[in-house]
């Protein structure tokens, strides 16, 4: 669903800012839906812990604040208040998807994860609401398992097996079935140095890294194609850190904005996203200015 962009529109799409939980209540949320509320400042997101839009700070990230978001073409939040009820994850069994299955547990989400082993299943299965099926991402027939009887669907996958790179069949698996079986939101993590970000790193980490962002890059493209009339959103993040929430990762349009992020804080950031109807068919990079101070 689209609609026309008037100028305030496209002010707001030039740089959508959400902030991310503090790491003392990251995940400890009571179930609620997160939301947004647009005020004269700009966006500020809301999960049920307090969120706040921050300016980003080094990283030659720049916000332009509209002076006005109270245009009849808004998308609102409130026509999604209530949907994503269950949310199939894939790459849940750690790293950021790991987090983004702590974080919907504790929403009181339904969660289906797709995982390789017997004792990640029993992890995860631990946290209420959680199912946790055995399969591989790389067979199709595993994936439409998993993805059968969800509305919402959200990847991270990443790495290899044997020769071949998850990053882009894995991926391909979900988006190539995730409409046919009623999925009507995907949200997409991938990296920084995908498409239009390829110059946002040094030539010599994107060639270090080429296999894997050539793979995500053909995802990023499959989503877009397959997902016209439909929600989506592709988070790339910068450099992950494994440790606590900073709370002041950001999303940006910014193509050239790179940096590091900890792990939690983009798990953080894909949920408020994927119930922010104003992140709809959006590309944003994922960064924390935060980290870059002092570097």
């Amino acid at each position: 669903r689209s609609h026309p962009a008037g100028p305030p529109d496209r002010m707001l799409r030039s740089l959508v800012l959400v902030g991310v939980l503090s790491a003392a209540s990251a995940f400890s949320f009571a179930p609620a839906t997160p939301s947004l509320r647009s005020t004269r400042q700009g966006v500020s997101a809301r999960l049920p812990t307090h969120v706040t839009a921050r300016a980003p700070r080094g990283l030659g990230l720049r916000m332009k604040i509209p002076e006005d978001l109270t245009d009849a073409g808004r998308r609102e939040l409130r026509d999604l208040e209530g949907k994503w009820k269950n949310v199939c994850v894939l790459g849940g069994s750690k790293g950021v998807g790991r987090e983004v299955v702590n974080g919907l547990s504790a929403m009181g989400v339904n969660v289906v994860a797709l995982v390789r082993s017997e004792e990640s299943k029993a992890e995860l299965e631990k946290l209420p609401g959680v199912k946790a099926v055995l399969g591989d991402a790389m067979e199709a027939s595993d994936v439409i398992g998993v993805l059968d009887g969800c509305d919402a669907a959200v990847s991270t996958l990443g790495g290899a097996t044997g020769e071949v790179n998850i990053d882009y069949k894995g991926n391909m698996n979900m988006i190539e079935n995730a409409g046919i079986l009623g999925v009507t939101r995907v949200v997409l993590v991938t990296s920084v140095g995908c498409g239009d970000s390829k110059d946002a790193i040094p030539e010599t980490v994107y060639e270090a890294l080429k296999s894997a962002l050539v793979d995500k890059t053909k995802a990023e493209n499959l989503l877009l194609k397959y997902y016209t009339n439909t929600d989506y959103t592709i988070i790339r993040p910068g450099g992950l850190v494994t440790a606590p929430s900073t709370g002041k990762a950001i999303l940006t349009e910014d193509k050239k904005a790179a940096g590091k992020i900890n792990r939690a804080d983009v798990s953080a950031l894909v949920l408020s996203a994927m119930y922010s109807k104003k992140c709809s068919k959006m590309i944003f990079t994922a960064v924390d200015p935060s980290l870059s101070e002092g570097m």
